[in-house]
């Protein structure tokens, strides 16, 4: 059933609401790590469509993979609104560019290719540089750069020079700019393209064609970016052309998970939003439904303590209180993966499923421990990245019985069906005991089931209409649930969360990198820990191990504020420092409607011990201005029942907080 307007704005907070009625732009809304920021910009496209302040055919929203777009359009769907487009910002160009190619460039167009390694590595070759995958792999990755910067090969030695980036694979700059033009060459050769260069096209096409900007403009009056903090320049570029001066844009990211700087992305455009666009609405989303207060607070301990998230919000936990994060010291890494796999085997005992729970690592070789950790105690795995679900063969199977079984319009719940088509390829309810090839196969047809399941409840659907999704989610590389622990790398996980994380291999040289030594590559290295962090609903294990088998290990330097220390070596200062801490996002959680009132009184006993030269807590204790600004007491026989207050503070300043408070 339908929802009205009203109701779509009744099922957002406070922040979301005034996003989803921000209905004109420009708007920015910085939202954190499990804030519902997906939420609000689909309740705002909502909202917009059924209250008439724009028509969702007119609308393109912007998202970076296939997933995330493909996620974009299944909500919106639930919401009742199919029309609106979802697309990658390459996808949204490499349309446009077949539609517009033949009018004003002719001929046929170059094909797009992903795989750019084997232009690099024919490039290296005609121009005599090494050809081993780790230095083709680094020159891709730079030459990638340099397009999502508008760095021509001409201008790429002095760019590089004031970025300081230095050699690339020990290829110095000016043998980077030859590649550069060398690779260029070996395309055209194969008449093909890359992913930057269908972006860089279009550009010139928009630029060159004012005509063609306007037919676009007049198609998509209105844009929605998400992640844009990852927004590169010249995707940058590609929206102001897309906008043509417009200001019916609104964008949504988060300066803290800013992890892909390697590849072009920059958090700039999301800070500097207001200058670029003077009058936007700018809203903060900072309510995190995602994780317990104890994950939260570790989350904006390590992003704090560093400086190069500016922009970035300051977390509050709508949960309840659950179980604190666990810090744990190994003696060698096969130790530490089989504690690991350990206490998985122990959550999974206690009903956790293991498709709620995943190892977090910061580099692919750190996979294989874990993996032999895992099938050593018959603990099914996935390792993201691996084979995707569509590709297995009984996934492919499933699929064509059940679009036949569709044929017939079967009657019935759509789980019912779904369930009668994959019990004739072997599935039943009950997983097998062992991990194995059979139970990999069940894995992946009890995840097309779970997804039945999980689509009934949400909206009536056919089963026709359920084979169109299954066929629309492969081609989004948005697969559905297996139940399986998931291994990945901390980029990887970006966008991903479970009830169960573990970090490990959280150690120097790692966590940061030791590749990582300028302040940028560093803060870049610590914003990749916040979102490893962030990515665990309930539980939150952080690891280490103290030995790789060669030489020692320390603990991360990120972790220093939140890794536990023993009593004895912590100072009294330190002890107090944490606990006021700690005591204030937990006020700022259970009573934010009171924290301008706990300001207020807190600015009154800052002036007021300025004033006597004395230590504020003589004037009022912590926790008494705390209880005072939730009890708010008008009376002096009131104030006086205050824990921690006593008479003489009564009579020496009762009168003034008395007075703060009705001001407040």
């Amino acid at each position: 059933m339908a929802l009205s307007a009203q109701e779509l704005l009744d099922r957002l907070d406070p922040e979301q609401r005034k996003v989803a009625c921000a209905l004109s732009g420009p708007v920015c809304v910085r939202a954190g790590a499990g804030t519902g920021k997906t939420r609000a910009i689909t309740y705002r496209i909502a909202y917009g469509a059924l209250s008439g302040a724009f028509a969702p055919q007119n609308l393109l929203a912007l998202t970076f993979t296939k997933k995330a777009a493909g996620e974009l359009r299944e909500r919106l769907r639930d919401l009742g609104v199919p029309g609106a487009q979802a697309r990658t910002f390459h996808s949204a160009a490499l349309s446009q560019l077949g539609y517009f190619w033949g009018a004003t460039v002719g001929g046929p167009m170059p094909r797009v290719s992903d795989a750019t390694r084997p232009f690099v590595r024919e490039a290296a070759r005609r121009i005599g540089l090494p050809g081993d995958e780790s230095t083709i792999s680094d020159l891709n990755t730079e030459i990638s750069w340099a397009k999502s910067f508008l760095v021509a090969p001409e201008n790429y030695e002095l760019r590089a020079a004031r970025e300081g980036r230095g050699e690339i694979a020990g290829v110095e700059a000016g043998r980077v700019a030859e590649l550069m033009e060398a690779y260029e060459k070996v395309k055209l050769e194969k008449g093909s393209m890359d992913f930057s260069d269908a972006l860089l096209l279009l550009v010139g096409i928009l630029l060159d064609n004012p005509k063609v900007g306007a037919r676009v403009r007049a198609q998509y009056r209105h844009l929605v970016v998400d992640e844009y903090q990852d927004v590169s320049p010249l995707q940058h570029r590609l929206l102001q052309l897309w906008l043509g001066g417009s200001k019916e844009l609104c964008v949504v990211g988060d300066a803290a998970q800013t992890i892909y700087s390697f590849a072009g992305a920059t958090s700039r455009f999301l800070r500097e939003f207001p200058k670029e666009f003077p009058g936007a609405t700018v809203v903060e989303l900072v309510r995190d439904y995602r994780s317990t207060p104890q994950i939260v607070n570790a989350a904006n301990a390590v992003i704090g303590s560093g400086n190069g998230a500016g922009g970035a919000v300051r977390l509050v936990s709508q949960l309840p209180s659950s179980f604190p994060v666990e810090f744990r010291e190994h003696g060698d890494d096969e130790a530490e993966a089989k504690d690991i796999a350990r206490r998985i085997g122990i959550l999974a005992r206690e009903g956790l499923p293991f498709s709620e729970m995943a190892i977090l690592y910061r580099v692919n070789g750190q996979s294989a421990v874990f993996e032999g950790a895992l099938r050593e105690a018959s603990i099914p795995y996935r390792v993201a990245g691996g084979v995707g679900i569509f590709r297995r063969k009984e996934v492919r199977e499933a699929m064509a019985s059940l679009s036949m079984a569709a044929r017939s319009e079967p009657s019935g719940s759509l789980s019912g069906n779904v369930g009668a088509v994959l019990r004739q390829l072997g599935w039943t309810q009950k997983a097998p005991q062992r991990a194995g090839v059979q139970r990999e196969r069940w894995d992946s047809l009890d995840a097309l089931h779970r997804l039945a399941v999980r689509t009934e409840a949400r909206r009536e659907v056919s089963l026709r209409d359920f084979v169109r999704d299954l066929e629309g989610r492969a081609g989004d590389e948005n697969p559905p649930e297996t139940d399986e622990v998931t291994l990945s790398t901390l980029h990887a996980a970006k966008g991903l969360e479970w009830d169960a994380v573990f970090l490990a291999g959280m150690h120097e040289g790692l966590m940061p990198l030791s590749y990582a030594t300028t302040p940028d590559q560093k803060e870049e290295e610590r914003r990749l820990l916040y979102v490893g962090i962030t990515r665990a609903r309930q539980r939150l294990v952080v690891s280490y191990a103290k030995s790789n088998g060669k030489r020692a290990q320390k603990r991360s330097g990120f972790l220093a504020d939140v890794w536990p220390q023993a009593e004895s070596k912590r100072s009294r200062a330190t002890s107090y420092r944490q606990r006021a801490r700690q005591a204030k996002q937990d006020f700022a959680r259970d009573y934010p409607d009171d924290v301008p009132l706990l300001r207020s009184l807190q600015e009154w006993r800052r002036a007021k011990a300025k004033e006597l030269g004395k230590p504020a807590y003589t004037i009022f204790p912590d926790a008494a201005l705390r209880d005072l600004a939730v009890s708010r007491p008008q009376t002096l026989a009131q104030l006086s029942r205050i824990r921690g207050i006593g008479q003489k503070r009564v009579i020496q300043w009762g009168e003034d907080v008395l007075e703060v408070i009705a001001r407040g």
